[in-house]
């Protein structure tokens, strides 16, 4: 048999298993399962959906800010400060991030209280951190974690480019912050981008341990709704085609900005 035509049966059947399952699932979504408690919970799912992208957001916009010196300061030094950044890289990397969610709302939430217990200076000035909400917590876990990883991944796009670039904006006479901001930045940028996708995708997928710490995210909400009304698959499936959905929008997204960054020719 031609290979061609090998090929061509195997991705024939393939696609045609998936086709049947698709229709199947389907199917079993639109006549079989049970949807009326849709409406009474679909405020609850759009806040919970709401919650789910600002722990998104905004842990990966404050955990890049801090990947950035962390991953330059390993390839820079000084030396103390990269032996620091390794070694916070490194703890990150190596612990769950679900012991690291409860390290962090367990021990600093309570440990918060017993200091302005034991010091009435600490209520008066920072009354604020008492009765923070468990939604800051994860986001300071969530945030923390993000650095982590990238961290590694800035240093290593960093390494990546080319040190000859680097050397031609120095002999063009560029003070070294315009050599880190118009060049040795935006050509680790360029690198990085592909990757920081699929990063973004697995922080999405992070976010439902956030419930576990009484955060109401989409998980918290589907957890709800499958306490009140005892139906376990299809709290599940909507869970898991909306989280489809905000990957494919990170997809689509990062795949925009790869086509719009000029790339080197």
């Amino acid at each position: 048999m031609n290979l061609h035509i090998a090929k061509l049966i195997v991705k024939s059947v393939v696609l045609g298993g998936l086709g049947i399952l698709a229709i199947a699932l389907i199917y079993w979504l639109l006549f079989v399962s049970e949807w009326s408690w849709l409406p009474k919970y679909l405020p609850l799912l759009l806040k919970g959906l709401w919650i789910t992208i600002q722990l998104l957001v905004l842990s990966s916009f404050f955990g890049m800010l801090l990947a950035i010196p962390i991953g330059l300061v390993q390839v820079t030094g000084p030396s103390w400060l990269a032996f620091i950044a390794r070694w916070f890289c490194t703890i990150i990397r190596g612990t769950p991030l679900l012991i690291q969610l409860w390290l962090i709302y367990y021990g600093l939430g309570s440990l918060f209280p017993q200091i302005g217990a034991a010091y009435p200076g600490f209520r008066e000035n920072f009354m604020w951190l008492i009765p923070l909400d468990s939604f800051y917590y994860a986001l300071f876990a969530f945030t923390i974690s993000f650095a982590g990883y990238e961290g590694e991944i800035m240093r290593g796009a960093f390494l990546g480019v080319p040190r000859g670039e680097l050397e031609a904006a120095r002999a063009y006479g560029m003070s070294p912050w315009k050599v880190l901001t118009r060049v040795w930045f935006p050509r680790a940028v360029r690198l990085v981008l592909p990757t920081l996708a699929g990063e973004l995708v697995l922080q999405l997928k992070s976010t439902p341990i956030a419930f576990t710490v009484a955060v109401m995210d989409l998980m918290g909400v589907t957890t709800k709704i499958r306490q009140d009304t005892f139906r376990i698959f299809e709290p599940l499936m909507l869970l898991a085609v909306i989280y489809m959905c905000l990957t494919f929008v990170i997809v689509s997204a990062f795949g925009f900005l790869e086509r719009m960054v000029p790339q080197k020719r």
